[in-house]
């Protein structure tokens, strides 16, 4: 039985018509059906979201006593920022629900920022889209040496552990920073407008309750990560991403305007609101879990956290029969698995890298979104809108509760996680008796890792690509790793730092977990040490090379020979976008037997212009080259994943689908055709098909979609073997060498795996799955009653093959998953090199 969790925070005051968005009424209740079974998680899987094709509110109404302070600039707080009000939509998805609208948030901040001195407001950054960012911060006054102590106690907990330990003034002084993030996924609204009547609630409270939780906490509110979504009604932001699988690869702006929300405040306490799960669902989760974390502390406080969390959800009094509202569901004790906190890739399993030792996915029940948002009529949206607001609003008042009764413990904890990491301490497994308090706990819940000494990324000629290196390091220190320079140019990672787990789950090579589980959330493997194209070097023990200097940022690496013609290796994206970049400039390039571009001396000056901007390195050669190099553009029927990835190599991409083709598409404005998602030839029209095949393209073909439209075009004469479709992870390869997989990284990325057998005439092997167990980290089963589908299946078969068409066009075909989500930058270039071999 769960203990009772602490009294609900309550404000003394009473809402304030002005400033509180007034939930409608609710709507005649429904009948409850039968009880759905556990729902699936969205958003898992092999990415199938499509490319993207690229007044004042009531809050300014006057009647509130306001504050005559002007802005701050002094450092303390409050910092007020008086937002620019964009303007009105009426098309917001939210207006629907009777919820705020995204250009309503601005003036009603605004008007929250008069009301005393309480609330502060900044812009933490903009959304692919453009629009700005709200960070909110509520807590008591103070003064800028007040505030600079806060900073100086938060640096001593990061950089200082073993004496913040021992320190009397941190445990008396410093504010417990909460954060609370909202609406990451566009279409899971309510988070934001609880979130709103929170912070008027902080701001206008009288009691003394409020007034001492004030000064003992900083309350962190990221109003909408994803204003792209919430306007337009989708999961993803504008570019088409979901924001909550972004968090090791950092590729869109909302992500890393957390990111440095993150470091920069340093949350102990972290709250992620999301929904649909019925009943409402408040992590901690099931196995298997983060191996990288301090996982005692933070299931200790997770598990105490959810269970405030529950009671005051469950407090709230909604039932099934009478509102379709189930009881809360606490994943970690109430499942056994399908939710776990496995990879670092979501929101709240990021946050404990950077200090948190309780963070949760909060998923709140009443869906509105996708087909319910369609079908279902207003009122009962709104009904179930208000309901959601509710609970959200329930949790994030529970957490500050809890967070104010556990004060001293929760910011010991944060200390003893840096602490521990800064010693190079093992990690405590956990068990009922290392975590007391938490029921149930079994060996299936132990995760730990054994931390390397350290790793190196080496400089010189022992580094396989410098460009690749430099990325990686900016990686790391822009996500507060420690990085030293030792004297020979080599940068070095001590994992004796405060945040090695996040170092080390960045640059490790990851576990191989298919044995642990049936079956996973999302993706089980990762690894940028072995997918972004580096070298790096685990140093299991003895000593590391010792660093002469901190590295801010990685050393420039561009670079252009004095003399002669130019090779440029075509390894790396930033190597790609260098050449289209020489392209669109009309440089003539040619391409050589490995794969490289050979640019000729007369072109050194846009040559020295692009190793500055992309930090590439044009080495001399007396090499002829064998065929011109041309500017290649892409029709891609794909995720929008990829064609950011194709972008980013410098790809003229233009977005196609099977109703695009059949409705008439010009071929004349294509020079290859890509195909992961969305085209299914069997569907195209038989004009569309004779279009297609007139235009004579190229075709590049990723995955299961890929290997379908080839078979149903006639291109190549191959069969193509499906492995299991929920497999991922990073796996060992054999490349062939020349113009496609010359040069590329010994590993690559697989999802819903696949690969070539029965290869006809003049089909090439480009690469291969390694023998034996070709399966580095993830989860790869095998499937079905056979017992087939499994990495031993496919062992040493061809992962990647090229040919030609009958017509005459070039084809290569991936069996792997070359540009998953803008991640495995190191690979990136397989697929670039394909495209420019049309």
């Amino acid at each position: 039985m769960a203990k009772p969790g602490p009294v609900l925070l309550t404000a003394a005051c009473t809402a304030l018509g002005a400033l509180l968005l007034t939930s409608l009424p609710a709507s005649a209740t429904p009948p409850p059906g039968p009880r759905d079974p556990r729902p699936v998680r969205e958003g898992a899987g092999r990415d199938d979201t499509a490319a993207p094709p690229r007044a004042p509110s009531a809050a300014a109404r006057g009647g509130l006593v306001t504050s005559e302070a002007g802005p701050r600039r002094d450092g303390g707080y409050p910092r007020r920022t008086t937002l620019a009000v964009p303007p009105a939509d009426p098309t917001d998805k939210s207006i629907k629900l009777g919820l705020a609208p995204y250009h309503s948030l601005a003036p009603r901040l605004n008007a929250l920022q008069r009301l005393g001195d309480r609330v502060s407001v900044e812009v933490a950054g903009r959304s692919a889209g453009g629009h700005e960012l709200y960070l909110v911060t509520v807590t008591a006054p103070e003064s800028a040496r007040e505030a600079g102590e806060q900073e100086r106690m938060r640096e001593r907990i990061e950089n200082a552990p073993a004496a913040a330990a021992k320190d009397t003034r941190i445990k008396t002084a410093y504010k417990t920073p909460v954060f609370i993030n909202n609406n990451i996924h566009g279409n899971e609204w309510e988070g934001t407008d609880a979130a709103l009547e929170l912070i008027e609630e902080l701001a206008t409270a009288t009691d003394r309750k409020t007034a001492g939780l004030l000064a003992k906490t900083r309350v962190y509110l990221n109003v909408t990560a994803n204003p792209d979504g919430r306007i337009a009604g989708t999961r993803a932001n504008g570019d088409g991403f979901d924001l909550n699988r972004d968090f090791i690869t950092a590729s869109q702006p909302e992500a890393r305007a957390i990111r440095r929300i993150a470091i920069d405040k340093q949350p102990a306490v972290m709250l992620d609101l999301h929904g649909y799960v019925n009943g409402t669902l408040i992590e901690p989760t099931t196995p298997p879990h983060g191996e990288n974390y301090e996982y005692d502390l933070f299931l200790k406080n997770s598990y105490a956290n959810a269970l405030g969390m529950e009671k005051a959800v469950n407090g709230l009094g909604y039932t099934e029969a009478k509102d379709g509202v189930r009881p809360a569901v606490i994943p970690f004790r109430d499942e056994q698995e399908g939710w776990d906190d496995w990879p670092p890739i979501f929101t709240p399993q990021y946050m404990p890298f950077q200090g948190a030792v309780a963070s949760h996915t909060i998923e709140f029940p009443m869906t509105v979104n996708n087909r319910a948002y369609d079908t279902l009529p207003g009122a009962e949206l709104r009904r179930r809108s208000a309901i959601n607001v509710g609970i959200a609003g329930a949790a994030m008042r529970a957490t500050l509760d809890h967070t104010l009764a556990h004060r001293a413990s929760v910011i010991a904890d944060q200390i003893e996680t840096f602490r521990r990491s800064a010693a190079g301490e093992a990690q405590r497994p956990v068990s009922e008796e290392t975590v007391p308090g938490v029921p149930g706990i079994g060996p299936e819940d132990v995760y730990t890792t054994a931390f390397p000494r350290g790793y190196v990324i080496p400089a010189g000629r022992s580094q396989r690509s410098s460009v690749a290196a430099a990325r990686l390091v900016d990686h790391l220190v822009a996500n507060d790793v420690r990085v030293g320079r030792a004297a020979d140019g080599s940068y070095v990672v001590d994992l004796r730092q405060p945040k090695r787990g996040m170092a080390n789950v960045i640059l490790a090579e990851g576990r191989d977990i298919s044995a642990d589980v049936s079956t996973m959330y999302d993706i089980s493997g990762w690894s940028l040490g072995l997918l972004w194209g580096a070298t790096v070097r685990k140093v299991t023990d003895g000593p590391l090379p010792v660093a002469v200097r901190t590295v801010h940022a990685a050393a420039a690496t561009g670079s252009v020979a004095a003399r002669g013609d130019l090779s440029l290796r075509l390894d790396d994206p930033k190597e790609l976008a260098a050449l289209n970049a020489l392209l669109a400039q009309g440089v003539k390039v040619r391409r050589t037997a490995d794969g490289s571009a050979l640019v000729p001396g007369s072109a050194r000056g846009a040559a020295r212009a692009l190793a500055d901007r992309f930090g590439v390195v044009f080495r001399a050669t007396k090499e002829r080259g064998t065929a011109p190099l041309e500017r290649t553009r892409v029709a891609a029927s794909a995720s929008a994943g990829e064609v950011f990835a194709l972008r980013e190599m410098g790809f003229e991409v233009v977005p196609v689908s099977t109703e695009i083709l059949n409705a008439g598409f010009d071929w004349s404005s294509a020079d290859v055709l890509f195909v992961s998602l969305g085209l299914d030839h069997g569907l195209l029209t038989p004009a569309a098909r004779e279009a297609l095949r007139a235009s004579g393209v190229g075709v590049v073909g990723v995955g299961p979609a890929g290997a379908a439209f080839n078979a149903a075009a006639g291109l190549l004469p191959v069969t193509a073997v499906e492995g299991n479709g929920d497999a991922n992870g990073v796996v060992a390869v054999r490349n062939a060498g020349g113009a496609i997989t010359g040069g590329a990284p010994a590993h690559t990325f697989v999802y819903s795996p696949l690969w070539f057998t029965e290869l006809g005439a003049g089909v090439r092997v480009e690469q291969s799955y390694g023998t034996g167990a070709p399966l580095v980290s993830g989860h790869w089963r095998a499937s079905g009653a056979d017992g087939r589908g499994g990495p031993v299946d496919a062992a040493g078969r061809a992962s990647v093959i090229s040919g030609t068409a009958a017509q005459g066009a070039p084809v290569v075909l991936f069996g792997t998953e070359p540009l998953f989500r803008d991640h495995p930058k190191g690979v990136f270039a397989q697929v670039g090199r394909a495209l420019l071999g049309r």
